[in-house]
């Protein structure tokens, strides 16, 4: 019951920071951000130190068939980045500004993950991070930091559920805001409370909510990576019809399609062979989407 209505409180204040408006959300995703990367950095760096190369002999690694699941999970990971394009409507120089972000955030990014994922398996066999691996970034600093570490590891990855929770909210506002904007959601989307249109940001931290109190964590992640990975594909898809007007180049465009539909059938055929349940789930909700859209079209 306090862990439900913990979750469920973290939702509501941000849902707070996000009605405030985007510079309240900047600021605030600055501030958890800059905690959350200086104790991944710091982490990684006295990991690195402290590792056991043996550990990162290729004689422990585990089978083809794990490495391509986790080269999956890592691929689903990144799917974060695309949030950076729903601030365009708020930010002063879009053309400029969203291009830097773009690449420096998977630059950032690709350079943290690796540094981590040294200072994880340097630290750790494969067997223990296999028996901790709901909390497998703590584990690997009780080597070399002891219990604080398990514990300074513990509160940065709330931060960083969080600063996940707080961009989420912000994109599902600005997105159904924009949609209306174009007609294509109803106008109530459009509408001004207080200079805000809270609609989407309600009815997305509605669900949130609804999630988090009714779902395993494990199954929240599968329905938000394939819901997300469905919307890149028919991104790129819609990409495709419009290279004329955006002058991309189209091997790039298609990929990222091809990518795409590769790691959602891996993740597909990874839950039909862990989890039929949460397989329904995310077909019944996708369900519900196109009939919604298609109600409202007619």
């Amino acid at each position: 019951m306090w862990t439900n209505a913990f979750a469920t409180a973290i939702i509501l204040i941000f849902t707070a920071i996000n009605f405030t408006g985007a510079k309240a959300v900047g600021k605030s995703e600055f501030f958890i951000v800059s905690i959350k990367v200086g104790v991944l950095l710091f982490f990684a760096a006295a990991g690195i130190f402290y590792m056991n190369p043996g550990n990162l002999s290729i004689s422990t690694w585990p089978s083809s068939k794990n490495i391509f699941f986790g080269a999956g999970m890592v691929f689903l990971a990144y799917q974060g980045f695309g949030l950076i394009t729903n601030a365009a409507e708020d930010m002063e120089n879009p053309e400029k500004t969203l291009l830097k972000a773009l690449y420096l955030s998977v630059m950032l990014v690709i350079f943290i993950y690796i540094s981590v994922s040294l200072a994880v398996t340097g630290n750790l066999s494969v067997t223990e991070i296999e028996n901790s691996k709901d909390y497998a970034l703590a584990a690997a600093s009780k080597p070399f930091l002891g219990a604080i570490g398990f514990k300074i590891m513990a509160l940065a990855a709330l931060f960083s559920t969080s600063s996940a929770i707080n961009a989420a909210l912000y994109g599902g506002a600005n997105i159904s805001y924009l949609l209306a904007k174009n007609g294509q959601l109803p106008y109530f989307f459009e509408r001004k409370v207080w200079n805000r249109s809270p609609e989407g940001l309600f009815i997305t931290s509605g669900l949130v909510i609804l999630c988090a109190n009714f779902l395993q964590l494990e199954g929240i992640g599968m329905l938000a990576s394939a819901s997300i990975i469905l919307i890149y594909t028919a991104v790129n898809v819609s990409h495709l019809r419009l290279l004329k007007e955006t002058g991309a180049k189209p091997y790039i465009v298609w990929a990222a399609l091809l990518s795409s539909l590769v790691i959602f059938g891996i993740l597909i055929y990874y839950e039909y062979m862990n989890s039929k349940t949460t397989l329904s789930l995310l077909g019944f909700t996708v369900f519900l989407c196109f009939a919604a859209e298609w109600t409202y079209r007619k």
